[in-house]
């Protein structure tokens, strides 16, 4: 079933990227290149963080954090080498939420084996998946999240915002949530090597949203100039 479903969102993913290509204002064969980036550094990034991760399993296994910010360093590197400057991030969002929500029904029926599933909790909402443990539900959690934050991108115009704001703020949830689950264990100072990636991401984030050029673009976060009619009668 977890197989099942990851395929399911890839190709979903995939076929909402391609349902909303029209119009699209970077030309196909630059289009190409950052595509080509994106898929070689996610596929590099998902096994290199997993390996971090659970260092006795290799490169078993895959991360969607590192699938991401690896997809990020090879899409800024493909932009560096065709001269690209403009944002080209915007056209993932809705794929990647999309992929990823799908893909987490199938971390949730895959039970403790994924490694995804949380820790063992009295809450009443706990779900006991496949051990007769009552776990928290992160892989729902994280689904529900994606929800919110698609809603919330909604309102997102400037380009290149609405990726930035995706990742910032699931790097975000990421490295919160984490301290839900038993694996991957920690690396240091209690943080695993996913967590410690996602802060290094929201560094990289918080630098490139507070520049000059580049102020937050979420109504509740605009910041408002000072303006001499402001203050003078």
């Amino acid at each position: 079933m977890h197989l099942f479903f990851e395929i399911a969102g890839y190709l979903a993913g995939a076929a909402l990227y391609v349902r909303q290509r029209g119009g699209d204002p970077i030309p196909p064969a630059t289009r190409a290149a950052v595509l080509t980036g994106a898929a070689l550094g996610a596929a590099i990034g998902a096994r290199l963080l997993f390996f971090l991760s659970f260092p006795h399993d290799g490169l078993t296994g895959k991360t969607v954090v590192g699938g991401l910010l690896g997809g990020l360093i090879g899409v800024e590197i493909a932009k560096k080498v065709k001269g690209i400057s403009r944002s080209t991030g915007d056209r993932f969002v809705d794929p990647l939420i999309a992929a990823m929500a799908i893909g987490r029904i199938g971390c949730f029926l895959a039970g403790p084996i994924d490694r995804t599933a949380g820790l063992p909790t009295s809450l009443p909402w706990a779900i006991a998946m496949g051990d007769s443990v009552p776990r928290h539900p992160v892989a729902l959690y994280e689904i529900a999240f994606l929800i919110l934050l698609r809603l919330a991108l909604a309102r997102v115009t400037r380009e290149g915002d609405r990726f930035r704001w995706f990742l910032a703020s699931y790097l975000a949830f990421r490295l919160a949530i984490d301290f839900l689950k038993p694996d991957p264990p920690p690396l240091a100072l209690g943080l695993s090597a996913i967590q410690w990636a996602c802060a290094a991401g929201l560094i990289y984030y918080a630098l490139v949203l507070s520049h000059d050029d580049r102020h937050a673009s979420l109504p509740f976060l605009r910041r408002r100039r000072l303006d001499l009619r402001d203050v003078l009668p």
